[in-house]
This record gives C-alpha cells, structure tokens and sequence, in this order.
C-alpha cells in the first residue's frame, strides 16, 4: 500500500509537499493538548478527531507511528480556578484531564502513545531555558522572570510569515521594566505569593507555556521529529516562539512539517469565550450522537473553517443515517443474495478503494474520501435492488468497514447507531417517549378497527411532534426527523 505517495501541506512552506519522514517505516508527531482548566469545547474537538484520524492513516499506510500529545496542567488559569474552588492545580488539572479523556473515548479517539504532563518535565525546562540564556537568546530580569530575546533570533516569524518589524509595529505590548522588547516572551516567571512554584538558578517560579511543548516533544521524538501539529490559532505566537527556542538551542528543525486544522465557527462567529458560544463537548453529545460529531467534522478538508449550527449537524446527521440504512439493507439481503461471483462490482470495490485512498493521500483530504465512500453506497443501493451475490455484500461490508476505520466512522451495528441516535434527539427536542409510544398503540388499534380517519389523525399529531412512522410486518417503526 505504499506505492502512492503522501502530499501534505506545510504551513512552514505554505505548500503541498511529499511527505519523507526522517526514518522511512518510523513518523513522530506532536500534537499541542489541552490546558486542563475547563471543559473540552469543541474546537478542541476538531483538532482531536483531525489528527486522531491523521494518526489512523499513517498506520493503515504502513507506517509505525509514535504519538505524543501533552496536557498543560501548570497556567494562569488553572492556578486562578483552584484558587476560586480552594482546590489545588493538580486537583483541579486531574479533574479536567479526566474530563478530556471521556470525551475523546466518546468520540472514538484513539488514546495517543504518550501524554505527557508539563509538571513532569519541570527540571527539562530548567535545563532548556539555561542553555538559552548561555547562548544569549534569553535573559533574566531583577524580579527573577526569563524572557526569549526575539531579536536575538534572525528567523523570528519564519512559520507565521512576518518579519518583526511588522510584528513590533503592530505590536500592543509596549516594552516594560522586564522586557526588553514587546514580543519578547516569559520562559521562567518569578512566583507569586500563593501561587505553585519550583526551584530554579533564578529563584522559585513555573516554566513559560511556550516552554513546555519543547522539553515533552524532544524528550519522546527527539530533537527533530516528522509533524507537529495543532489548531491554526497556535501558529503564532505558540508554534512561533517553540521553534525560536528549539532551534536556538540546537541548530535543528524542530518538526520537518507543520500542520495545522481551521477554526470552528458558531453560526459565523469565531469561538470564543468572549462571544458566548463556546459548546462543551459533553453537553453537545447529550443531545447528538458522537459519531455525527465526528462525520460534521470530517466532511471538511482540515484546514478548511467550519460553521457549526443545528442545520448543519442536522444535515450530518441525515447523512450519516442515510448510510446506516444502506447498511442495514446490505446486512438483510445476505440470506437472499446469490452465491455468485460479480467481478464487475468486486472492481468498483477496489476503485472505490483506490479513490479513497487518493484522497487521503492529497493532504488527509476526509471530505473527498467521504464522498466516494457514499457515492459508493448510492450506486450499492441500486445493485441491491438486482439479484445481488452475496459475496460482494460481505466485501462491501468489509470495504467500507475498512475505510470507516480509517475514518473512526461507520462501525456501529446499523440498529445500535439509530436506535442511540432516536434517544438524542428525543433529548433535543424534549418530546416525551411514552406519549409517542401511548399515540402509536392508538394508531394501531384504530387500524384494527379500520378507523382510517382515526389512524390518520394521530398520524397527523405524531408527524408534528416530528415523529415519521414506518409501517412493516413485523410492526410500526418509528424515528425522530
């Protein structure tokens, strides 16, 4: 399978380039993680599933992928919230954490190789900003605070694109007592009363964030590795300011290919705390399935923004049962399939294959691969309508089984998906279970009695209440639109 090669866009390059990774069978990514102070909104959701599944494809590739992702649980902000709750920043950040990892179960991401926490690379991070200061890059002031000095490092502003004039010039932070220029940034900050802190040739204090993600790559991936990554609001200054310190210190390329996934927007607005609308994710999965979650996001390219609202998870979620339907009719006509061989739909099987992979190739493109994945699925309902052979259902089950493990999609028995799907959006609407199942055992006794115009009329509540009605042999079915 690794005859075709690998195109990825590097935000470095601001091009596609082929990916060679430094050890041909071997990739290292890292992949900036939470600051556990708070719940999972959705942009940490996005960022999540997109390389979860960046991760995925690599390895169905070929390759013996290592992957870190860290969590921040040393910040401004954890600190003020143990404050408020009389709680401890480990308490507080374990709390969080935990939080972090339900969610991502729930939305079927994968658990990464290692992830670090920045309170464990502490002595690293000393280590780090000494070096830094002995080669002039840094500097300490009088209250004990280390700051980066940009102007030290000709190549400030190379992943961003800007030079530092135009960064000084639009710059909102004059220079101050403690710093020398107003881009420079804190790597050490002197302790404040109260507040956690660790020994240092400086005096008591805490790494800078723009520190931690340095030490914990290097430590696993080693001083160069093949593909960082992040949300696009890391660029600058975050992703910035490590390759200044990574690369002052040694000379080396931090990471050979940056990647970095669009904003999620909420009905057009950037999210944003400020705004108002930012989603958490485990209040969002109350009322949608995750897997509709997961599909939303992938059927974007990642670089791409997306704008959320309940028309377009609407749409994701017609989709996705569309599919599972599809599924549902694949699976029923394996008793009355024939035993015959079909080359013709085994080869579109593998084109369809072939597509898929195409699009993956061309920088992780899940929006094109999704595409020929129902495009498939369309030209597969029609074939089953035909005396179709049963051999090329069970590939096809297998086919799209393996494409939607790549994608962490369509592995739900059909029944188990919808049926989870029937119970959110009975949530999301509010509507009342029993109500709906009193009003269809009406329904049916006044079918018995032949009371059509009856029948019709809770039929006519019910379709208020958004409740469609499917009747079979074997009884009334019934979803929520």
């Amino acid at each position: 399978m690794r005859d075709m090669s690998i195109v990825i866009y590097n935000t470095l390059s601001k091009k596609k380039e082929v990916f060679e990774p430094i050890n041909t069978n071997r990739v290292g990514i890292y992949v900036c993680g939470i600051t556990a102070y708070d719940y999972c909104h959705l942009g940490h959701a996005r960022s999540a599933i997109v390389f979860d599944v960046i991760v995925r494809y690599l390895r169905y590739r070929g390759f013996k992928v290592t992957f870190v992702k860290n969590f921040t649980d040393i910040d401004d902000k954890i600190i003020a919230r143990a404050s408020r709750e009389g709680k401890t920043i480990y308490e507080i950040a374990h709390r969080f954490i935990e939080a972090h990892d339900r969610d991502m179960e729930h939305l079927r991401v994968l658990p990464p190789d290692f992830t670090p926490r920045a309170t464990d690379h502490i002595n690293d991070m000393i280590e780090l900003i000494s070096r830094l200061v002995a080669r002039g890059l840094a500097y300490e002031t009088p209250e004990g605070d280390v700051y980066f000095a940009v102007n030290k490092y000709p190549n400030y502003g190379k992943l961003s694109h800007r030079n530092l004039e135009e960064m000084e010039a639009g710059a909102r932070v004059e220079p101050t007592k403690r710093k020398r220029h107003p881009l420079d940034f804190a790597l050490w900050k002197c302790s404040k009363e109260g507040e956690p802190a660790w020994e240092s040739p400086w005096g008591k204090g805490r790494p800078g964030w723009h520190t931690e993600c340095i030490v914990m790559s290097r430590h696993f991936l080693g001083e160069t590795f093949d593909i960082h990554g992040g949300g696009e609001d890391l660029i600058f200054p975050h992703h910035e300011n490590e390759i200044a310190q990574a690369e002052g210190v040694s000379n080396k390329p931090l990471a050979r290919y940056w990647l970095h996934n669009g904003f999620i927007r909420v009905s057009g607005e950037k999210m944003s705390k400020s705004l108002g609308n930012v989603t958490t994710i485990k209040d969002i999965l109350e009322l949608w399935h995750p897997e509709i979650i997961r599909f939303f996001v992938l059927q974007s390219h990642y670089r791409s923004p997306i704008d959320i609202s309940e028309v377009s998870l609407s749409e994701a979620r017609t989709a996705l049962r569309r599919f599972y339907t599809a599924k549902q009719a694949m699976l029923a006509h394996l008793s009355k399939g024939n035993n015959e061989e079909d080359p013709e739909m085994l080869a579109a099987l593998e084109r369809t294959k072939s597509k898929f992979i195409d699009a993956m190739d061309d920088d992780f493109n899940t929006a094109r691969a999704i595409g020929y994945v129902f495009d498939f699925v369309r030209a597969f309902n029609n074939y089953l309508l035909r005396n179709p052979s049963k051999k090329v259902i069970i590939k096809a089950i297998e086919t799209i089984n393996e494409m939607g493990n790549v994608l962490g999609l369509f592995q739900e028995e059909p029944q188990t998906f919808l049926g989870a799907d029937r119970e959110r959006a009975l949530r999301r609407y509010e509507l009342d279970r029993g109500l709906i199942e009193q009003l269809i055992a009406e329904r049916n006794e006044a079918r018995s009695e032949k009371n059509w115009s009856r029948a019709d009329e809770i039929r006519k509540i019910l379709s208020s209440m958004r409740i469609t009605l499917k009747d079979t042999p074997t009884g009334t079915e019934w979803s929520v639109d």
